[in-house]
């Protein structure tokens, strides 16, 4: 099983709950747009806690980089992750995940769940193919989104947002619904899906009442 020590390289705050983690690449790691690893603390009690994360960086960058979301009230690995300074260390195993870009659709994600998408989004802005699909982002408000400004920059009309617990001009509001998918999938057959378990498991629903078929939709398999 591989397995590597990394040293984190710099830290930063994205939102309010999320935070950027840049570490050292190991020589010939190498990863698709969309996968990830098990990431665990090299600190006594947490070498054996692993917990699955995406790369948000692209294999041509020089470092490995992680978009994560700190869960301050909960006793356990990522409320460690937000001590941690520059100079810590992680381990990170070996790459997996099934969420991969199959060609242009509709990416929908809620909240963290943007995570393997991120990777994919800077890809196909590298290859100027960003254009051609759409991300339907869901979160609880405005200053839950990730990587807004970077979003908006290279997505421009197809950056589509709902919030859930906040009005606000510009943002739909409430939950997915079928017809905002309709109104907002521009044609295309090919779904991406990441999120919170309960929003996954109403939008396939969603789809299936769509007509879109199951090899369709490309997620995470657990």
């Amino acid at each position: 099983m591989e397995e590597h020590i990394v040293k984190i390289l710099k830290i930063e705050q994205v939102t309010h709950n999320v935070k950027r983690f840049t570490v050292e690449k190991p020589e010939g790691y190498k990863f698709i747009p969309g996968q990830a690893t098990e990431v665990a603390i090299n600190k006594p009690g947490f070498v054996d806690e692993r917990r699955p994360f995406t790369f948000t960086s692209l294999n041509q960058w020089s470092f490995l980089e992680f978009i994560i979301k700190i869960y301050s009230d909960h006793e356990g690995v990522t409320k460690k992750l937000g001590t941690l300074k520059e100079g810590d260390e992680l381990i990170i195993h070996d790459v997996w995940g099934t969420i991969n870009y199959k060609g242009p659709g509709v990416f929908i994600a809620g909240g963290a769940g943007i995570t393997p998408f991120i990777a994919i989004f800077r890809d196909l802005h590298a290859k100027n193919e960003i254009d051609k699909s759409t991300l339907i982002f869901a979160n609880k408000t405005e200053a839950d989104i990730i990587l807004k400004d970077e979003f908006e920059k290279i997505l421009d009309k197809n950056f589509v947002n709902i919030l859930s617990d906040q009005q606000s001009n510009g943002y739909a509001h409430g939950l997915i619904t079928e017809k905002f998918i309709k109104e907002n999938s521009g044609g295309h057959k090919i779904f991406y899906l990441c999120g919170p378990p309960a929003m996954m498991e109403t939008v396939e629903k969603q789809l299936a009442n769509m007509n879109v078929d199951k090899d369709s939709i490309v997620k995470e398999a657990f």
